[in-house]
């Protein structure tokens, strides 16, 4: 029986290691992200810029507004969009419009309005879904007469004088993408938005701004950004066999050498999920996204001859992005039994000790987020003291999220398809404001809720684990090694578990 718990316990180190290590090689290139970050803060954009003062240097621009059944916010942004700064001859506005409900005829109201007020904007209807939020790119881009497109998400607020914060970066002929930073108009809403928008913060400073800085790959974020319409065409076009289309056509366009502008300075307001049901979809289908690209791309960055190494590597970790919750959910599901392992067999302490460098990983992200948080929102110890609060936060809710996300990795590694389901947006950025009346909610729990809350018990469990290694493991003291993570993943399971049932998952 002790050779086979024996055996038992070395394939369960093993794979816990490989994890760790994966998870230790993901910080480390956040670490170098941070480097790079920090030194891009010093270097003034002297690139080449069309004077838009000059009616000769002024470019015909399209903005594209992909929608589906978005009932509570269209009428917002169409309100936001008609009030761009941009040279009315030389602006098109089309409303690629999928949607199946009501909201079609009150778009129809709207545009017409427009239309009637002297805006170049056209109602663009599809008699399928084909190919989802990708194919409807590429059938309005069949008639779009601009030369750059410009695409904005329903949720999103652009400013007025964006176009004349972007387009000024097209003179430089290589350039192929515009991204500009992510806004949050419901930032403090609740912890939910708080902790998103931290994540989403150190998406669009630390690694776009370290990325990009260098001349590795980034990704347009499938809004608040400005294509150039050669390089669509050049890349291939929008294709609809992942669920992350902009990932897809990023990488294929830089593979073809074209260069992507990441505008950090440039800020374009969006609305973020206020319902746990909504970030759940979200997050699904961005890391089942992540993952489709990975099997489809990681050959061609690997092969490519045009790379770096170091290009190559921190393509390949961007890829991987979604991967790590899986390495992430693996190592919390194995930490319990690796307690008792630790406690009994006595002759492993050696590599036990060894395995305490890695809370390096953690210790990396904390400072890398920390200097994002700082450049964001001020240094001090009141802001150092809030960091800390949102750190453990967003760490613990990310756990929580693990399996949820984790599911979706496995499905888009296994190629496994599946619709593109959209985010339901709210028209909520006040406290005042309600989600509760929303059509677009479903009802029904999720049966991943159900495993989450046995997940809960389990880590629950863990935590007593630390008392109970005493008893069963044998141990001769009391064994906190591991209570602080036992106590995020408690934390983070209790949130995502309570939050699903009382916001119906």
């Amino acid at each position: 029986m002790d050779k086979v718990i024996l055996y038992g316990s070395y394939v369960i180190m093993t794979i816990y290691s490989i994890s760790l290590i994966i998870i230790l090689f993901y910080a480390l290139a956040q670490l170098n992200l941070l480097v790079n970050y920090l030194k891009a803060q010093k270097k003034k954009d002297d690139g080449p810029k069309f004077d838009l003062n000059n009616p000769d240097e002024v470019p015909y621009v399209t903005i594209q507004l992909p929608l589906y059944n978005e009932l509570y916010v269209v009428e917002r942004l169409l309100n936001n969009i008609a009030e761009i700064d941009y040279p009315k001859e030389k602006l098109e506005i089309q409303v690629l419009d999928d949607s199946t409900d009501e909201s079609v005829a009150t778009n129809a109201e709207h545009i017409k309005n427009l239309q009637d007020k002297g805006l170049d904007i056209t109602h663009i209807r599809r008699v399928n879904r084909e190919g989802f939020k990708a194919g409807a790119l590429k059938e309005g881009l069949k008639i779009a007469k601009g030369e750059f497109i410009a695409i904005f998400d329903a949720d999103f607020l652009p400013q007025k004088d964006w176009l004349k914060l972007t387009v000024p970066h097209f003179k430089d002929e290589k350039i192929g993408v515009v991204q500009t930073r992510w806004g949050h108009i419901n930032r403090n809403y609740s912890i939910l938005t708080k902790i998103q928008a931290f994540a989403l913060d150190a998406h669009f400073t630390l690694e776009q701004v370290g990325r990009n800085s260098k001349g590795h790959f980034i990704n347009f974020n499938g809004t608040a950004g400005l294509w150039r319409k050669e390089c669509i065409y050049d890349a291939g076009n929008w294709e609809g066999d992942t669920l992350t289309e902009d990932l897809d056509l990023s990488y294929r366009a830089q593979l073809k050498n074209w260069g992507f502008k990441y505008l950090v300075d440039v800020e374009t307001p969006a609305e973020l999920p206020v319902v746990i049901s909504a970030a759940r979809s979200q997050q699904f289908r961005w890391n089942k996204g992540g993952a489709e690209n990975f099997q489809k791309m990681f050959k061609r960055v690997v092969n490519s001859k045009d790379l770096s190494f170091k290009t190559k590597f921190h393509g390949v970790m961007h890829l991987l992005n979604s991967t790590m919750f899986l390495n992430v959910f693996i190592v919390a599901i194995l930490s319990i039994p690796m307690l008792y392992i630790k406690n009994y067999f006595g002759h492993f302490r050696s590599y036990f000790i060894v395995m305490s460098f890695f809370v390096t990983s953690t210790l990396i992200f904390f400072i890398c987020y920390w200097f994002m948080y700082r450049n964001l929102n001020g240094k001090g110890f009141k802001n150092f003291f809030s960091y800390i609060g949102h750190f453990f936060a967003f760490f613990s809710i990310a756990m929580g999220f693990s399996l949820h996300n984790s599911l979706a990795v496995l499905e888009g590694h296994r190629g496994k398809k599946s619709e593109f389901v959209r985010t339901p947006k709210f028209n909520i950025s006040t406290l005042k404001d309600s989600w509760k009346d929303n059509k677009y909610l479903s009802k029904n729990i999720s049966k991943n809720t159900i495993i989450e809350g046995i997940l809960l018990l389990y880590f629950i469990f863990g935590l007593a684990s630390s008392y109970l290694v005493t008893v069963i493991g044998g141990a001769k003291e009391v064994d906190f090694g591991l209570v602080p993570f036992h106590l995020m993943l408690v934390s983070g399971f209790g949130f995502v578990f309570f939050k699903s049932l009382t916001s119906k998952a």
